[in-house]
């Protein structure tokens, strides 16, 4: 069997994967720890690897999860990383972010109350329903504050230029978050939006099942 672990985005836990269908597959959830100070991206993936326990593991990332598990990629051998909603090399970071991170303006802008406006959170993740709604805002009420701006500020000024040889990645081309048009995707799902994992789970599950098949 299988041993895949899941890394979820923005500090969010393992709700986020709730609703995929992974067969013949033992499935682990990387929990987020606070981030020291001054910590870097790699550093902190570094001392989530200790969560890990198999040889050569699966890693699953899910938006900033995604960047955590190319930087986990990198400081152990693994059989695939897959990447959903996500990002390889800061080649495919929006240039705006970009521009954001080159000015500092990610240091001074309040980051922390950003994960209480829900209104742009929603409209962001693509959300289209109540239901989806309450569960996005049950994570973010959920998210440690630091630890979410602190995702912010990593993502933004992420400076990978390394590509992995064994990612995969589905992407969605309605992400709002991560636009589409950088991003050079293995899949590419119609309609898919950030919050794809979520209200696009049974799709997303036939292509992880069919990758996991080949491995």
């Amino acid at each position: 069997m299988k041993n895949i672990y899941c890394i979820s985005g923005l500090g969010a836990d393992k709700r986020a994967f709730q609703y995929l269908t992974i067969d013949d597959c033992q499935l682990h959830f990387i929990d987020w720890i606070i981030p020291l100070s001054n910590e870097t991206i790699e550093q902190y993936a570094g001392r989530l690897l200790t969560q890990i326990h198999s040889p050569k593991p699966i890693l699953i990332g899910m938006s900033f999860g995604g960047l955590i598990a190319i930087e986990m990629a990198k400081q152990i051998e693994t059989e695939q990383v897959i990447l959903i909603s996500s990002v390889k090399t800061k080649y495919e970071i929006p240039l705006f972010y970009r521009l954001l991170a080159g000015i500092g303006l990610h240091y001074v802008f309040p980051l922390k109350q950003l994960k209480y406006a829900y209104k742009i959170a929603f409209w962001f993740f693509g959300i289209s329903n109540e239901k989806e709604r309450k569960f996005l805002k049950t994570i973010l009420v959920d998210t440690n504050a630091d630890l979410f701006a602190w995702s912010i500020r990593q993502a933004v000024s992420w400076r990978n230029t390394m590509v992995l040889k064994n990612v995969k990645h589905i992407h969605g081309n309605k992400d709002k978050i991560f636009p589409l048009k950088p991003i050079i995707a293995d899949y590419e799902l119609n309609n898919g939006g950030h919050f794809m994992i979520v209200n696009k789970a049974a799709e997303i599950s036939k292509v992880l099942n069919g990758w996991l098949q080949q491995i």
